[in-house]
C-alpha cells in the first residue's frame, strides 16, 4: 500500500476514530492542517435514508453554494434566436445549436456544465451516450433544461452545483476551496443539507440525514455530526 503524505498524516492524527465532530471543529481541522502546494477542493459525502432503487426515493437536485465553488465554471448553452443573444449576454462561454452537437461527437469536451432551452432537446438527447456518464446532459430537474437561459447562466457561473444521491444512498458534491476559510465553507456545507432535507422523499423512513464526512482532496474524511449541521 503506498504511503500516505505528511499533510494527510497530520490531519489524520487530529481525528479521533469513530467520532462525529461538530461542524465548525470539523471544518477548522480540515481548513488548519491542509499543506497542500494547490488550493485544494472540500467535498461532502452525504448518506441519507434512501433506496435509490425506488423511484420515489430518488433525490436529485441543485443549490446556488452562498460563496460559489471558487473555481472558473465554463458554460455550454444548447439555444437558438434570442435566447442564443440572452446566454451570450448572460456570460456563457459557448452558445450553439446543432454546429455544437457535431463538434462534440468529433470528441470536443472543453465546458464543465451545459444548459439547453427545451426546443433543444431532440438534437441534445443525441448527445445522451457522451454527456451523460459525464454527468453534463442537461435535466429539467436541476434546471438545466429551461428557457429561462440568462438566469442559469449566472447561477452556474456563480457556483450552483447539481447533486444525485448513488446507488449506496450516498450524494457527493463539492463545497468550495480549503482558501475560503471556515465560516464561508460552513455557509455552504449548509445550503447544501438544508436543500437535501428539503428534498426529502415522503415515502423514506426513520433516520433520514445518516452520516456526513467532509474531506479535502488530498486528506482524509472527518466525520460531522448531522446534528449540529441541521442546528447550525
Amino acid at each position: 500500500m503506498p504511503s500516505r503524505g505528511k499533510s494527510y498524516q497530520e490531519v489524520k492524527e487530529k481525528v479521533t476514530p469513530g467520532t462525529r465532530y461538530a461542524l465548525k471543529e470539523a471544518v477548522e481541522i480540515l481548513v488548519g492542517t491542509t499543506r497542500a502546494k494547490f488550493d485544494e477542493t472540500v467535498d461532502a459525502a452525504i448518506r441519507l435514508g434512501v433506496n435509490p432503487a425506488h423511484a420515489d426515493q430518488m433525490v436529485r437536485g441543485s443549490v446556488v453554494l452562498p460563496n460559489g465553488l471558487g473555481k472558473t465554471v465554463r458554460v455550454l448553452v444548447f439555444a437558438k434566436g434570442e435566447k442564443e443573444k440572452e446566454a451570450a449576454d448572460a456570460g456563457a462561454d459557448v452558445v450553439g445549436s446543432d454546429d455544437i452537437v457535431e463538434k462534440i461527437k468529433g470528441g470536443w469536451l472543453e465546458f464543465d456544465r451545459v444548459i439547453a432551452t427545451p426546443d433543444m432537446m431532440g438534437s441534445v438527447g443525441k448527445l445522451g451516450k457522451i454527456l451523460g456518464p459525464r454527468g453534463l446532459m442537461p435535466n429539467p430537474k436541476v434546471g438545466t433544461v429551461t428557457f429561462d437561459v440568462g438566469k442559469t447562466v449566472k447561477e452556474l457561473k456563480a457556483g450552483k452545483v447539481e447533486f444525485r444521491v448513488e446507488k449506496a444512498g450516498i450524494v457527493h458534491t463539492p463545497v468550495g476551496k480549503v482558501s475560503f476559510g471556515p465560516e464561508k465553507l460552513m455557509e455552504n456545507i449548509q445550503a447544501v443539507i438544508e436543500t437535501i432535507i428539503k428534498l426529502k422523499p415522503a415515502s423514506s423512513k426513520g433516520t433520514y440525514l445518516k452520516s456526513i464526512s467532509l474531506s479535502t482532496t488530498m486528506g482524509p474524511g472527518i466525520k460531522v455530526d448531522p446534528q449540529d449541521v441541521k442546528a447550525t
